[in-house]
C-alpha cells in the first residue's frame, strides 16, 4: 500500500481570482477560460473555445500555465460547487473568468497536474468541499474554504503513474466525443438539407426545391413548405412518460450505486443499480437551465436501461417517427415559445405538446429515417462506450487514490 501524506491545500497552491470583464469584451480577442469550460472538463481543451478582449497587463495577471487548477467559485447548489479543470500546457495570452478561482502550484514535483485533475474531481475532494461550503442564495468557494481544506497525496512518482493511466482513459473519452460531434454534425446537415432547405430527393432523385418543387406558405409554421405538406403538434408524434418518474436524493443515489446511468437535465449525474425506463428516448430539460446558448431546448438522445430524474421530460416517438428525427425536429424550437415562469423557467408538458412542427409525409419520412439511422446507431454505440470508460475510471479512482490499488512500473 502506498504511503499517503496529508497537505494543507494552501500549502501547495496560491489562489487567485479571475478577470472582471464586460459584455463588450467577450467574443473577440485572446483565448479565454469560461465557467462553462471549467465545469464541463477535467482538462482545459487543446484550443480554448471562448475569446476575451484583454490587454498585456491583464494577460500577465490572469495568465494560464501548465499545472494551474481552475475551480468554479459559485453555484446554485452546493453539489456543483468547486468543479475543477486543469491545464496540462501553457496558454499564452489567455485569461480566465471572474467566476473562477485559479490555484497555481507553489513548488515543483509535489503535485502532478494530470493526477490532480482527477483528485479534484474525486468523491474524496468533492465531499471535503461540500462539508466546508456555505449556502446563502448561492453556494460559494472562498478564501476561508481554501484555507480549511486538506488534501491527501501519494508520492510524486505514484501520482505520475496514476495520472498518466487515468489521462489515457480521458483522452479516449474525448476522442470519442469528437467522433460523435462529427456524426451529430453530419446528421444535422442531412436534416437541414431535407427539411430546412427542402432539397430532399424528389421522385426522380433530384433536390426538390432547387429543381422547382412547388412551395406554399403555412401560416401555422410561419414559413414556406412543400406543396401538399402540412403541420402537426409535438403531442401527436410523441408519448411523454413524466408521470412515472421518481426523484432520488443524493443519499439515495449513494445507497444505490451501480452501473445504470442516472440522467439529469443536462447529462449523466450518477450511476445506480436499477432502472425505471428501458428503450430509446429523447430527453428535454424541464426546469432550471432549460435552454442552450441559442435559446433552444437542451436535448439528449439516450438508449438502454436508465433512471431519469424529475427535471426532464422523457419523450418517445410514435406514428413512424424515430428518436433521431424527433431530436432534430425539437432542437430548433425557441424555448421562449414553450416556457412558463420568469424567475424559474419551466417547459410544461401542455405547452410542449401543443407546439406546431412540420408534418413530414410518410414516404419521405421513411426514406430519411433509413438514411439517418446508421448514424444514430453509431452515436449511441460510442456514447455507451464512453459510459463504460467513465464507470471504469470512477471505479478505479478511489482505490488508486487511497492506496488500495497500485500500478506496477
Amino acid at each position: 500500500m502506498n504511503k499517503i501524506k496529508k497537505y494543507a491545500l494552501s500549502e501547495l497552491y496560491d489562489m487567485s481570482s479571475g478577470i472582471s470583464s464586460t459584455k463588450e469584451q467577450s467574443g473577440h480577442g485572446a483565448p479565454f477560460v469560461s465557467f462553462k469550460t471549467v465545469f464541463n472538463n477535467y482538462f482545459l481543451p487543446e484550443e480554448l473555445p471562448d475569446l476575451m478582449d484583454t490587454n498585456e497587463k491583464e494577460q500577465e495577471t490572469y495568465s494560464i500555465k501548465m499545472g494551474d487548477v481552475f475551480i468554479t467559485r459559485t453555484s446554485e447548489t452546493i453539489d456543483e460547487l468547486a468543479m475543477s479543470c486543469v491545464a496540462v500546457k501553457n496558454y499564452p495570452g489567455a485569461t480566465y473568468s471572474g467566476f473562477i478561482k485559479r490555484l497555481r502550484p507553489k513548488t515543483a514535483r509535489i503535485v502532478y497536474p494530470k493526477y490532480m485533475a482527477f483528485y479534484f474531481r474525486s468523491e474524496l475532494f468533492r465531499k471535503a468541499v461540500t462539508n466546508n461550503a456555505f449556502m446563502t442564495l448561492r453556494a460559494s468557494f472562498n478564501k476561508d474554504i481554501f484555507t480549511f481544506l486538506d488534501i491527501y497525496l501519494p508520492d510524486y512518482h505514484e501520482q505520475v503513474k496514476i495520472g498518466d493511466m487515468l489521462y489515457s482513459i480521458e483522452c479516449k473519452i474525448q476522442k470519442n466525443k469528437k467522433i460523435n460531434d462529427y456524426l451529430e454534425e453530419m446528421a444535422n446537415t442531412i436534416y437541414d438539407y431535407w427539411f430546412v432547405q427542402f432539397d430532399f430527393p424528389d421522385e426522380n432523385g433530384r433536390p426538390y426545391k432547387s429543381s422547382g418543387g412547388e412551395m406554399t406558405f403555412c401560416k401555422e409554421l410561419n414559413q414556406n413548405i412543400p406543396q401538399n405538406w402540412g403541420y402537426t403538434s409535438v403531442g401527436n408524434i410523441t408519448v411523454c412518460f413524466d408521470s412515472d418518474r421518481i426523484p432520488l436524493s443524493n443519499h439515495q443515489r449513494q445507497e444505490m450505486k451501480g452501473t445504470i446511468p442516472y440522467y439529469g437535465a443536462t447529462g449523466i449525474m450518477d450511476y445506480v443499480n436499477c432502472a425505471i425506463f428501458s428503450g430509446d428516448f429523447v430527453l428535454l430539460a424541464e426546469d432550471g437551465s432549460v435552454m442552450d446558448d441559442n435559446g433552444n431546448p437542451i436535448l439528449q438522445r439516450i438508449s438502454g436501461d436508465v433512471w431519469i430524474n424529475n427535471h426532464t421530460h422523457v419523450l418517445q416517438p410514435v406514428n413512424g417517427y424515430s428518436c433521431r428525427l424527433l431530436y432534430l425536429l425539437l432542437k430548433d424550437i425557441p424555448v421562449s415559445m414553450i416556457k412558463t415562469g420568469s424567475i424559474q423557467m419551466k417547459i410544461n408538458q401542455a405547452n410542449l405538446n401543443s407546439y406546431n412542427i412540420l408534418n413530414i409525409p410518410d414516404g419521405i419520412r421513411s426514406r430519411f429515417i433509413n438514411q439517418i439511422e446508421p448514424i444514430d446507431t453509431k452515436i449511441i454505440q460510442i456514447q455507451k462506450e464512453n459510459d463504460n470508460l467513465k464507470q471504469i475510471r470512477n471505479w478505479l479512482l478511489p482505490m488508486l487514490m487511497n492506496g488500495q490499488a497500485t500500478i506496477e512500473d
